[in-house]
């Protein structure tokens, strides 16, 4: 049975640290372990990671990415196929009625419905946008399309937009 008092390291895990550059009987005398002149053997030499020789490092080269611009309009996406399983003839759908059914969680700017799939049922859509062929389908079936215009409300935006010139930002 191991016991605290009983613990013990293991053989050769405890060594001296090595002491560069204290004389010859050392093994890391003169040079240090540096080998002869040379970029990395002089102090202060580019040692740090990701340096290339003096190359454009790779994280510079890199294109970065990961910026997302303030005024940017963020909608969700239906396809015709959701709305043909989910809705029955003669329904309107709107935002609130997508997200009832679950096909639009989340915080988003707006609703824009696209042409994948068949539509089959009169259907009355209210949305943000409308691809062509989705446009083409909805109406095709005898159902109406009514594009909402974009309303979207972002405090900070309207505060950054409204800063330093003379006009106060919206209160929300």
């Amino acid at each position: 049975m191991t016991t605290l008092h009983t613990l013990k390291a293991p053989r050769n895990s405890n060594h001296r640290k090595k002491r560069v550059g204290r004389g010859q009987g050392s093994g890391l005398g003169k040079t240090a372990g540096r080998g002869g002149k040379g970029q990395k053997a002089r102090s202060g030499n580019m040692r740090f990671e990701g340096f290339e020789g003096g190359q454009s490092p790779l994280q510079r080269r890199l294109p970065k990415f990961g910026f997302n611009s303030p005024n940017r309009i963020n909608l969700a996406v239906v396809n015709l196929n959701d709305l043909e399983k989910f809705f029955k003839d003669g329904a309107t759908v709107d935002e609130k009625a997508l997200r009832q059914v679950g096909l639009v969680k989340g915080p988003w700017d707006g609703v824009k419905v696209l042409g994948d799939g068949k539509l089959s049922r009169k259907l009355t859509v209210k949305v943000t946008k409308a691809s062509g062929t989705a446009r083409e389908a909805i109406t095709g079936v005898g159902g109406s399309l009514e594009e909402i215009p974009l309303m979207v409300h972002k405090p900070e935006a309207a505060a950054k937009a409204h800063s330093g010139k003379g006009v106060p930002a919206p209160k929300a």
